[in-house]
């Protein structure tokens, strides 16, 4: 066997070479850890923890890095999380239902905003508000698969209309407003700022009462394959959030503001909406049973092609929010 006997000046060059590649595979690994994660996040005043915590630098001030893409409507929002797109995302509680049958590929972290008036049916000059039947056989658009949905179904079944004597038009909620004025439909459901907007837009659009049998949660969601390894991350992200909601409970002149400038809408919203919404950070048992109670309507309803609902209760991934608020957590895993 024969021995090489390197020189002093070559056992040197390795050894550079040698430190230099370890260098460029743990920069590789720590860029890939350091990422920042991206959050598809509604264009709704449901946002307005995030924009807060955004303009106040909260989610920097916690030590973590976020991208935030605004996306119109949580239905696109949890396509791109699903997609891989994004890493978290916001969205009601109707459309995380309508996308836990089948493969589970993201969980909830928190519910952070709930609001019984987000959204409205809006008739259009045609239909009079005092005769809700007038609505049977009526064209009527709505986000499939959407809190809009939910909404429409369960103000027809409250008025005793049998959902199946409408025609749903499927429609995006930018969409909406064109499609009520033409006549295309007669009436929409669909949420804010969208309905404030028809109403104002729209001559002669009117809002019908609200039954008050439906209150929307909005959450905060994320893809499966963070879960565990970045789950500091996401208490931080919690965190951050916790202290935007105090500080619109705080400073809500201020809080307002933000919204008014991130939405471009005017005070005459803001002051119709603000007492509308309840921010708080949360996941508790009301939303597993309304998770629960909205699989079976869409299972009867024929929405759903499935044997049986989802076990809603391996959807919520606890960890995160117990580390950052204790107190907000009411389930039982």
């Amino acid at each position: 066997m024969h021995r090489v006997i390197l020189s002093a000046r070559c056992k040197h060059t390795l050894l550079r070479h040698a430190a230099l590649a370890l260098l460029l595979c743990c920069g590789a690994i720590s860029s890939a850890w350091t990422a920042p994660l991206v959050l598809a996040l509604s264009t709704s005043p449901l946002s307005l923890p995030v924009y807060v915590a955004q303009s106040q630098g909260y989610f920097e001030a916690e030590g973590v890095q976020l991208k935030v893409v605004d996306v119109i409507g949580g239905v696109r929002t949890l396509q791109q999380l699903r997609s891989g797109e994004a890493d978290l995302a916001t969205s009601s509680e109707s459309v995380v239902m309508f996308n836990s049958f089948g493969a589970r590929d993201f969980s909830l972290l928190a519910s952070f905003v709930t609001s019984a008036e987000d959204v409205r049916l809006i008739v259009g000059p045609g239909l009079d508000p005092a005769q809700p039947r007038r609505l049977e056989g009526k064209r009527i658009g709505t986000i499939v698969a959407s809190a809009s949905h939910y909404y429409l179904d369960t103000w027809l079944l409250v008025h005793g209309i049998d959902p199946k004597k409408i025609t749903v038009v499927s429609l995006a909620p930018e969409a909406m407003e064109a499609a009520l004025a033409s006549g295309a439909v007669d009436a929409v459901s669909v949420w804010e700022p969208f309905g404030f907007k028809i109403l104002g837009a729209v001559p002669g659009a009117k809002a019908l009462p609200n039954p008050g049998a439906y209150t929307l949660s909005f959450n905060l969601l994320v893809n499966s394959r963070q879960l565990g390894q970045r789950d500091e991350e996401l208490t931080r992200i919690l965190k951050a959030v916790d202290r935007a909601e105090r500080f619109i409970k705080e400073r809500p002149v201020e809080a307002q503001t933000i919204l008014r400038d991130r939405l471009h809408i005017d005070q005459a919203f803001v002051d119709w909406i603000w007492p509308r919404y309840r921010f708080q950070l949360s996941l508790n048992q009301s939303l597993l049973s309304t998770l629960e109670s909205e699989a079976r309507w869409a299972r009867s309803e024929g929405h759903i092609k499935a044997d049986r609902i989802p076990n809603f209760l391996a959807l919520f991934h606890t960890g995160p929010l117990r580390a950052a608020r204790a107190d907000a957590v009411g389930i039982v895993k």
